[in-house]
């Protein structure tokens, strides 16, 4: 089995067409009609059937997709490890982190990691959990700080450190002019995250568990960096750490709507991929996490 073929082989499924793939790749049509066949040969089944002018793949082609893209990830992560031996480098961290967290978890983190380990390199990735949850499963990250995932059986997380996430609004918000009460949130409209984000999903369920109908959502984003002024000039509410409150930049122009109800109390975790390779440097990174997680966040 040739590792180009498979290659090819996943650019196919992924477009469902032949031509898009074969200007994807730089190669011909017949070309990768004969990788196909090659491929099929070998494992003597059928990978495509056709679809109209797409072509799809059989339930062999699936299974054969997931092993290819498993297969991919192993080699690279192998190329890594070879060359992490043979150089003497501590190596690189492709670290993800809640953008919530990153402004006060990380700079202390990172001194500290460089103060240790003078050469090491990080390619850093800020975003929602349900990106970085993504991005760890196939292979693009190593390790991920989030909201814990417990619920995906190729990634394991172990606690961190624990949150609170609450409800703001400006500070000269209409909602503040008498005592509030949780049905109250329904007459304003929100900016929230997207619906595969943990957060977004403790919230709807909270109105959901409470018989209200779900938040009003006029502005959907990951873009956390934008959320202090753009509460802060609308009467929209929105759903942020508490932390980021307390003397994130811009934030001292909104202010917590202070509903038990709505606030949510939450592990953070470091996450990684089961069975993945880790360079020296990540596995130095975990370990430092591991014994003081509690110190890094000290300014949470």
């Amino acid at each position: 089995m040739d590792l180009r073929d498979l290659a090819y082989f996943e650019t196919i499924a992924e477009l469902g067409h032949l031509g898009r793939a074969a200007e994807r790749l730089g190669r011909s049509q017949p070309a990768l009609t004969k990788s196909i066949q090659r491929l099929e040969e070998s494992l003597g089944a059928r990978l495509f059937q056709r679809d109209g002018r797409r072509i799809r793949l059989t339930p062999a082609g699936e299974l054969m997709l997931q092993r290819a893209r498993q297969l991919r990830q192993d080699i690279e992560e192998t190329r890594r490890e070879v060359r992490d031996f043979a150089s003497g480098v501590v190596g690189n961290i492709r670290l993800g982190c809640a953008a919530t967290m990153a402004e006060y978890l990380l700079p202390r983190l990172t001194e500290d990691l460089l103060a240790r380990a003078p050469d090491v390199t990080m390619s850093l990735v800020l975003g929602q959990d349900d990106v970085l949850r993504e991005a760890l499963r196939s292979g693009r990250l190593d390790m991920a700080i989030c909201s814990r995932i417990v619920d995906d059986p190729q990634l394991s997380s172990e606690p961190l450190l624990q949150d609170q996430v609450v409800v703001v609004a400006s500070r000269d918000h209409p909602i503040f002019d008498a005592p509030v009460a949780m049905a109250d949130l329904c007459r304003y409209r929100w900016v929230l995250p997207a619906t595969g984000v943990s957060s977004r999903r403790w919230m709807d369920a909270t109105f959901q568990a409470h018989q209200l109908p779900m938040p009003q959502v006029q502005i959907e984003t990951n873009a956390i960096p934008m959320l202090p002024n753009l509460i802060a000039r609308t009467r929209l509410l929105s759903f942020i750490a508490r932390e980021a409150l307390a003397g994130g930049h811009g934030m001292d122009q909104l202010r917590e709507v202070q509903l038990a109800e709505t606030t949510l109390t939450r592990t953070i975790g470091l996450a990684v991929r089961e069975g993945a390779y880790l360079s020296p440097a990540a596995q130095l990174l975990r370990g430092m996490l591991r014994e003081h997680a509690g110190r890094f966040g000290a300014d949470l």
